[in-house]
């Protein structure tokens, strides 16, 4: 293991590559079949695969691709990717229905509908997941019960009330906790439980999750491909429990034969579970706990999902953890493009590996670091941004006045 010394209040470890044991469950005919089942979907769309070409010229490499999850099903983030898919899953088999052949519309057939109506489902997430389980469930005639950690605002509240949660409580717990209540509550009621992250005992249900992830990467292949390029040399995934980065990451590690792009996992600097997780270097997976606190909503979890967590230890390469002020920004750069770069509205979690890429390129104090990761002329750098404006005000706060201090 490489610490580099830290920089700007951006810490980051390197570890080598451990490539023998490739995680089946995400594999290529597995996505494959889960892209089939989203493209079922009315409304599914491939989402864009931007290139920022004059900010990559500006950065001296070759190329940037940014993957804009902004217009996902019309719900401002990728997350509705796992928990649609997971909860499809959960009702084929409450039902016996060949998943292979069933598509969503089938379930909302009147007569499945009248099937399914006295389920509910309930979840815990800072918005964005709770977002994508209200909307499968409230499509199928199902209730769904979600749980926000203490300071989740009101209008990311209200967007999952807006398409038909049941109901919706900000807590006045942390997002570990909040989960751990979710759980206790579906337990004592005979709910059905979707929630993006693992657990001894709870493995299902998160793996259909991060397998509906990898409807993005699988979408993103195809895009780069068009672009001429068969794999870019770098990948920069931002990880919560690390279950999308888990999920891409495991895609492309089993497309390109355990040896994937050069990955760098990128954390909020006070809530960076796989960065803790890796400096321990004991192979498991560590908590961060406390009053843990980021602009970095989606990713403000303390504990790693135990599922995705070997993913992102064999075959990441980096890792850091990042101040908010990175992600401000990554923010600020897509929000205003260079020359005719493409314009994207990038929210607080879905712009900290852009911000990173910017920082290591740009500043002397990273010339080392830029330097082990084999970041040059000759690069192409692969970006997830994950959501769009989930706070506005926010977002406009960033991008527009300024707010968190430019690094």
């Amino acid at each position: 293991m490489i610490n580099f010394e830290e920089q700007l209040g951006i810490s980051i470890i390197s570890t080598p590559v451990n490539n023998q044991n490739l995680p089946k469950f995400l594999n290529e005919e597995v996505s494959n079949k889960v892209r089939n089942f989203h493209s079922s979907i009315s409304n599914y769309q491939v989402t864009p695969l931007i290139s920022l070409n004059n900010l990559a010229k500006k950065l001296n490499i070759k190329g940037i691709y940014v993957k804009d999850e902004s217009y996902r099903f019309n719900l401002n983030s990728f997350k509705s990717l796992g928990g649609i898919y997971a909860i499809f899953k959960i009702v084929c088999e409450k039902l016996h229905m060949d998943d292979s052949k069933t598509t969503f519309e089938d379930l909302q057939n009147p007569k499945i509908k009248e099937k399914l109506k006295d389920m509910v489902f309930i979840t815990a997430t800072d918005g964005n997941h709770g977002k994508g389980v209200a909307f499968a469930a409230s499509k199928l005639g199902c209730k769904s019960i979600v749980l926000m950690p203490k300071g989740s605002i009101e209008i990311r509240a209200e967007a999952i009330r807006q398409v038909g949660a049941y109901e919706v409580t900000i807590t006045d717990l942390n997002y570990d906790d909040a989960v751990r209540k979710a759980a206790k509550m579906a337990e004592e009621n005979n709910w059905y439980l979707v929630q993006d992250t693992a657990w001894d005992g709870y493995e299902d249900v998160p793996n259909y999750i991060t397998q509906g992830y990898t409807t993005m990467a699988n979408e993103t292949y195809d895009q780069l491909q068009e672009y001429g390029i068969e794999k870019p040399t770098h990948l920069f995934l931002q990880a919560g429990v690390g279950s999308m980065a888990g999920g891409v990451l495991g895609y492309f590690a089993n497309k390109y034969k355990g040896n994937p792009p050069i990955t760098t996992i990128v954390e909020p600097k006070n809530v960076a579970c796989i960065y803790k997780s890796t400096l321990a270097n004991d192979g498991k997976p560590h908590a961060v706990t406390g009053d843990l606190h980021t602009i970095m909503a989606g990713l403000n979890c303390g504990e790693p999902n135990t599922a995705t967590w070997p993913i992102l230890r064999d075959f990441a390469s980096f890792y850091a953890a990042c101040p908010d002020d990175v992600t401000a920004k990554g923010m600020r750069l897509m929000a205003n493009p260079l020359g005719d770069d493409k314009k994207i509205i990038s929210g607080e979690s879905g712009a900290v590996g852009l911000g990173l890429l910017a920082l290591l390129m740009e500043r002397k104090e990273f010339e080392k670091v830029r330097k082990y990761m084999n970041l040059n002329y000759d690069s192409v750098v692969l970006i997830f941004s994950t959501e769009g404006n989930t706070d506005p005000i926010g977002y406009d706060e960033i991008t527009k006045e300024g707010k968190y201090d430019e690094l």
